[in-house]
């Protein structure tokens, strides 16, 4: 359990640094007020109503007609650098060492103790003492 734990959190963090540091533009043509496409990747397409512009205009003609659509862009930058400002100084490095090594071993449950004499007998008995030494009880 403590490992798909450890597994979860590590895939999250390097979802947030990829999310963090990736940018990205959204394409957007409108035709007057109307949204025609949108697109994430490539240029969006356009509806084909575009006023091409005359090459050579002449003084003569000054009115031009003004074209309805419009192309937009979004972009969303990422973050460039990632550096972390933290610096520990030894004491407080030995500190949290310390500290997490005992945190850690509060929760670990302890192995059973093996016996290992229970696999062997005791050895016998070559002579029995309270007949040797005529003690008995009454």
């Amino acid at each position: 359990m403590k490992q798909m734990i450890h597994k979860i959190v590590a895939l999250t963090m390097a979802f947030v640094v990829l999310i963090s540091t990736m940018s990205f533009t959204m394409h957007m043509h409108y035709c007057g007020d109307t949204l025609v496409d949108s697109s994430y990747f490539v240029k969006a397409e356009t509806c084909g109503m575009e006023m091409p512009q005359p090459a050579n205009t002449s003084e003569d003609c000054s009115a031009v007609k003004k074209n309805c659509c419009t192309d937009k862009q979004m972009t969303i930058e990422g973050q460039d650098e990632l550096k972390l400002s933290l610096e520990l100084q030894m004491e407080q490095q030995l500190f949290v060492a310390v500290f997490l090594t005992t945190y850690t071993q509060l929760f670990e449950i302890p192995e059973e103790t093996l016996a290992v004499h229970q696999d062997y007998l005791p050895p016998p008995l070559v002579k029995k003492i309270y007949q040797l030494d005529e003690q008995y009880l009454i």
